[in-house]
Order: C-alpha cells, then sequence, then structure tokens
C-alpha cells in the first residue's frame, strides 16, 4: 500500500509541475515575482550561488579546483540555479521531475556544453545513470564531488521520497562528499494530501535519523523552523 501511495503522490507532483510549468514556469520555480526577464532570473540564480556555494567552498571544494569537480543538481526547474553552477564547476548534471521544466531549461542552457539536463521519475537518480552506463559503458561508476537542492524538497509532502533521493546521491557522491539541500522546517505546517506545494516538514531529530539511516553525517544545519532549513549531509 505505501509503494501504491508513493506512486500516486509522484505522478501528481508531476502533473502539477507539468501545469505550473506550462503556465509560469518562472514565477513558480521563484515566486518573488509573476514574470521574469531573462537577465532578472539568472542574476536570481547566481544569488544563490553567492548565498550558499560561494561562501562555503571549503566545505564543498574541500580543496578542489571547482572547475575539476562533478556536481549534481537535484529539482532544476528552469535551469535559474543551474546556470550559474555550469559556470563555477567543471560539469553539472540536473534532474527534474517535469519534462515541460527540463525542456525550458535545456533550451536556456543550450550555450552551456557541460550541463546535462534529464527527466526523472521524481524518487531517484536512474534517468542520470542510464545516460552515465550509455556514455561510459555498464558498470562505469557515476560519481559526483557535490550535490546541491534548493527550493524543492520543501514541495514534496512523502517524507520516504525525500528519503529515497538522499539515498541515491549518497550511493553517487564520492567518500566525503557534500550533499546542501533545504527542507521545510516549519513542523506546524501540515501539508494538503491534494497539493504539491508545502511539502512534509523535518525537525532536527528528523534531519539527524534521516542522516544517520542514509549513510551520512549532518554536520551542520541553519534555519531550523522555518521554510529554508538547510542541511550539510557529508557522506560517510
Amino acid at each position: 500500500m505505501k509503494r501504491e501511495n508513493i506512486r500516486r503522490q509522484v505522478g501528481q507532483m508531476r502533473r502539477d509541475w507539468d501545469r505550473r510549468a506550462l503556465e509560469n514556469a518562472r514565477h513558480y520555480v521563484a515566486t518573488g515575482r509573476k514574470e521574469w526577464s531573462d537577465d532578472d532570473f539568472f542574476a536570481a540564480g547566481e544569488q544563490e550561488l553567492r548565498d550558499h556555494i560561494l561562501n562555503d567552498l571549503e566545505n564543498i571544494c574541500q580543496g578542489r579546483d571547482p572547475k575539476s569537480m562533478k556536481v549534481l543538481e537535484v529539482g532544476c526547474g528552469a535551469g535559474r540555479v543551474t546556470r550559474p553552477l555550469a559556470q563555477f564547476f567543471g560539469e553539472v548534471y540536473a534532474v527534474d521531475i517535469s519534462a515541460h521544466m527540463v525542456r525550458q531549461a535545456r533550451r536556456a542552457l543550450a550555450d552551456l556544453p557541460n550541463v546535462r539536463i534529464f527527466c526523472n521519475n521524481g524518487r531517484d537518480l536512474s534517468a542520470v545513470r542510464r545516460r552515465w552506463w550509455h556514455r561510459f559503458g555498464i558498470g562505469g561508476r557515476l560519481e559526483f564531488d557535490f550535490a546541491f537542492s534548493c527550493m524543492v524538497f520543501q514541495h514534496i509532502r512523502s517524507r520516504e521520497v525525500i528519503a529515497s533521493y538522499v539515498s541515491e546521491v549518497n550511493r553517487a557522491l564520492s567518500p566525503g562528499g557534500l550533499f546542501k539541500f533545504q527542507v521545510q522546517g516549519c513542523t506546524d505546517t501540515q501539508p494538503n494530501p491534494n497539493d504539491t506545494w508545502v511539502g512534509c516538514a523535518f525537525s532536527r531529530e528528523d534531519a539527524r535519523k534521516l542522516a544517520q539511516e542514509r549513510g551520512f553525517e549532518l554536520r551542520y544545519e541553519w534555519g531550523a523552523d522555518t521554510q529554508y532549513y538547510w542541511l550539510w549531509f557529508f557522506k560517510k
């Protein structure tokens, strides 16, 4: 029954985000404006890079040259953060559940040859693995140096789906690599079972338990009890 519930939730999530992408993709990615110019939309992504990447390079790069790093982005939407990530790091692999979001992101980032964007199934990285194996052969090791997700998990109301993504990222990260991501931290906010906008909330204890069960060390956290609860998960 739980598997069937997850399947239904993921299906609804895909339908809702495809609808949002067709209606006004950039607004639903960043709700601060109804209409975004290209310059302003990607400038907002550059601000996310400054806020969450450039001021944290010791944890993210761990002494490596950013241009030598392979990075994974979970939930790329229309490519707002993907573009600055690709301008800073060597290679970026990005996934999103919405085919219409992926189409817009690919079109907007077509000038960047170091970006690969995939429409995934909404719970794992199998789409990336298949392309990786097509490129490098079955058995080729899919390995990222850093993984990032911003304003994505706050919309997922299934704790099991989020845990599945965390497990998948652990599987794909290099030893000691960082998965830096943000979840809903307002534990007094209850998700609507008929909606895919407000996701399930994580307390500090929930976050520690998630890290422990999925092979990570929760080394830092910021914004507990808020909508923007940031977690630093280092692969053990």
